[in-house]
């Protein structure tokens, strides 16, 4: 039953999403809302993440949709170093402030910009230890950035229960085939 979850996955452009309005953002919110929805009859209380493009803010503006009828899920946004945003394209930039702004907490682990890789090491640990549970969208099948947080769980679990939900390709699949059915039904 976990009280605070984190959450990532893969960046846009590794998915080959260019834009917030793509398709797949729809089926990835929605894959993303059914597990928070089963997670909240077991009592869940607080979502991490660390701010990344694609996955992580995608996570945080299906969360805001769950707020109307689940008030008491709050989001903590809480970056690996100051301005993680500074070299983003403006877009980017205000779809990340969005998510800030109506986030519950908002954090940086690194009171500094920048310096090197280990400040991404650093987060995931500290996101691991801070949580009950992860919710990955992660596929074996595709390596990308989420794969370093996933080996580390992995790490992790086998040191103490840690459960790892991972949403795949094929789970994505699932959702789409879902909502394809839900729309011909009306």
């Amino acid at each position: 039953m976990p009280k605070v979850l984190t959450i990532s996955g893969y960046k846009p452009y590794e998915l080959g999403i260019f834009q917030n309005d793509h398709p797949s953002v729809f089926f990835i919110k929605a894959a993303i809302k059914k597990e928070l929805l089963r997670m909240l009859d077991e009592g869940l209380e607080w979502v991490l993440i660390s701010g990344q493009l694609g996955v992580e803010l995608w996570a945080g503006e299906a969360l805001f949709e769950l707020q109307k009828d689940f008030p008491n899920l709050k989001l903590a946004v809480i970056t690996p170093f100051l301005e993680q945003e500074a070299n983003w394209s403006e877009k980017n930039k205000e779809w990340y402030e969005s998510v800030l702004m109506q986030a519950d907490f908002v954090d940086s682990l690194t009171k500094k910009g920048y310096e090197k890789p280990w400040q991404f090491r650093l987060k995931n640990q500290f996101f691991l230890e801070k949580s009950d549970a992860l919710l990955l969208l992660y596929d074996q099948e595709k390596e990308g950035s989420p794969k370093y947080l996933y080996e580390m769980a992995l790490q992790y679990q086998s040191r103490q229960p840690y459960p790892i939900q991972l949403i795949t390709f094929y789970d994505l699949q699932l959702i789409v085939e879902e909502e394809q059915l839900k729309q011909s039904d009306f």
